[in-house]
């Protein structure tokens, strides 16, 4: 009887013990792992303006420390006074949310009596009201977890903009792929996060910009908080601008304000629908166009994972896995075709 070399016998029980704690690291570090993804996605966006400051002769930590001020003013900054805005407005907005639903069943009521079928009662405004509000107190929820993330972000961005050789070294060594694909890998990676952290972000601001035009044009009620959710819209495919429009809309009925409605949903149909297009044909022509399906299907993962900031970071995540796919294809499907 043939005994197992002991050589194999030992590389497997180290393969198992890597997958081990592997899998260990990996479980506890899922409610951060946005604070890796924000680390690469700053590095990425920084690591060019940090090589020109270093060879004009600035200290390695005076820059990276003076990036990182600069990224936490005019992104994060941003980013939350946007959640504290829509936590406040949506907060008041849960309250009278049952009043809202009840309002658009009257109204449903009454369009059941001429088209003579009814569908009003399978609508419960209770349930409805809490399902909301419970799921917009998820999505912007989880404090104390995303200070945990933004300070692994700093952290791991910090060596990662001192330490720009040696982590590159690092992955080399470490990842178990040839370097030319490695090198594959870095310029993948940097196209898909300049895609990701910057057009998607990019197309729905402007897009939020004009809608807060429309908003201030038909005299509708906060209406920046309202271009807020139209920016949020935006990033979702097959979802856009309705997002806010459709709520305006819904409340302007129920206002007995006819004119406003309509005209708001008209503007967010025809001027930022059209205007969405345009930005996005321009903008996608400078930075690798994202796949509706990938921004989607990042979004849908991306908010339960991330939180808020899932509706960036999901699209990066689906995105990274696909091009691992693709590296292994490259790397191995070669040699098996071989065979």
């Amino acid at each position: 009887m043939n005994s197992i070399n002991a050589k194999i016998i030992r590389q497997i029980f180290t393969l198992l013990l890597i997958v081990l704690m592997g899998v260990l690291i990996f479980r506890e570090m899922i409610p951060y792992l946005s604070g890796v993804l924000g680390a690469i996605t700053l590095y990425v966006l920084l690591k060019g303006i940090m090589g020109k400051l270093i060879n004009r002769g600035w200290n390695p930590n005076l820059a990276a420390a003076l990036l990182m001020l600069l990224s936490f003013i005019s992104i994060l900054l941003p980013i939350a006074g946007a959640v504290l805005m829509l936590g406040n407005k949506i907060g008041k907005a849960a309250q009278n949310s049952e009043k809202v639903v009840q309002v658009v069943k009257n109204k449903l009521e009454g369009w059941e009596q001429s088209l003579g079928y009814n569908i009003t009662d399978q609508i419960d405004a209770s349930s409805i009201s809490n399902g909301i509000t419970k799921s917009i107190t998820n999505i912007l929820g989880g404090t104390f977890s995303t200070f945990i993330a933004i300070s692994i972000m700093y952290f791991l961005l910090f060596y990662m903009l001192t330490n720009r050789k040696q982590l590159r070294e690092t992955l080399i060594d470490y990842i178990p792929i040839s370097k030319d694909n490695v090198k594959t890998l870095g310029k993948e990676v940097h196209a898909m996060v300049r895609s990701n952290a910057i057009g998607i972000p990019l197309v729905a601001l402007a897009q939020g910009f004009v809608a807060l035009i429309g908003f201030l044009i038909f005299g509708v009620e906060s209406p920046f908080f309202w271009a807020v959710v139209v920016t949020i819209g935006s990033m979702i495919p097959f979802v856009g601008n309705f997002l806010g429009t459709i709520p305006v809309f819904i409340l302007a009925i129920s206002n007995g304000d006819t004119f406003q409605a309509w005209g708001v949903l008209l503007y967010g149909i025809v001027v930022v629908g059209v205007t969405d297009n345009l930005i996005r044909l321009y903008v996608l022509k400078r930075l690798d166009n994202v796949h509706p399906l990938i921004t989607l299907i990042g979004v849908i993962i991306g908010i339960p994972l991330f939180g808020f900031i899932g509706l960036v970071f999901g699209p990066l995540l689906i995105s990274l896995f696909l091009l691992v796919v693709r590296i292994y294809k490259k790397e191995y499907g070669k040699a098996h075709n071989r065979l």
